[in-house]
């Protein structure tokens, strides 16, 4: 399927990789595969074409590992490009363990870093890297009493908790706002007590119309 991308309009892209790796070409369709074939007295042609072709035919897959280059840098992220001709989008979010709040204080365009790739979009080849996955994750915390602060024992939190969990670091004291809920529930009758309650009780202002 990629043949075509190989060879290129008129033959445009391998007769480039021919004239500047000093190699011979030929591609052959064997079933539903094609077969490149290089030629050269010099290995170290040899291997530049090999790399040309594969930058050109590679299909990446989730868990790859790539050198990308910076080549635009956004509010939310930066994308990247490598394998030649492939890009994809670092998001802020996945640059490090720690919050990001400027993109520019952390690359510039032309950087060089290692990304895996984590999810590609299957409609519309788009890929989504991830850098903080390469590295370390940061020591947890331990309190006085040698527990660790988050709460969870030596494994960190379930995978499936780890949403929540940082929602809860975020959004403060959720408990506290529910047990609100049965307050404001048994001021209900000490309204009705004090003749107030027909604004909850529709049916018992007919009567007295």
């Amino acid at each position: 399927s990629q043949i075509g991308a190989v060879i290129g309009p008129g033959g445009k892209v391998i007769q480039e990789i021919q004239a500047s790796t000093g190699t011979i070409i030929n591609i052959e369709e064997v079933g539903d595969k094609g077969i490149v074939n290089i030629a050269s007295a010099n290995k170290d042609g040899i291997e530049a074409a090999v790399k040309r072709i594969q930058s050109i035919t590679h299909v990446p897959e989730v868990g790859n590992v790539y050198e990308a280059i910076v080549r635009t840098i956004m509010p939310y992220g930066v994308f990247v490009d490598f394998m030649g001709n492939k890009s994809g989008l670092l998001h802020v979010s996945e640059i490090s363990h720690a919050r990001i709040d400027n993109v520019e204080e952390v690359f510039k365009e032309g950087d060089t870093v290692k990304v895996q790739v984590v999810e590609i979009d299957q409609r519309t080849g788009k890929m989504r890297m991830s850098r903080k996955s390469l590295l370390p994750k940061p020591e947890r915390k331990k309190n006085e009493n040698g527990e660790y602060e988050d709460g969870h024992g030596e494994d960190g939190p379930p995978e499936r908790e780890r949403s929540a969990f940082r929602d809860d670091r975020g959004g403060g004291d959720r408990g506290r706002r529910d047990d609100r809920g049965p307050r404001r529930d048994d001021r209900g009758p000490r309204r009705d007590g004090g003749g107030g309650g027909g604004r909850s009780g529709g049916g018992d202002r007919g009567p007295r119309r």
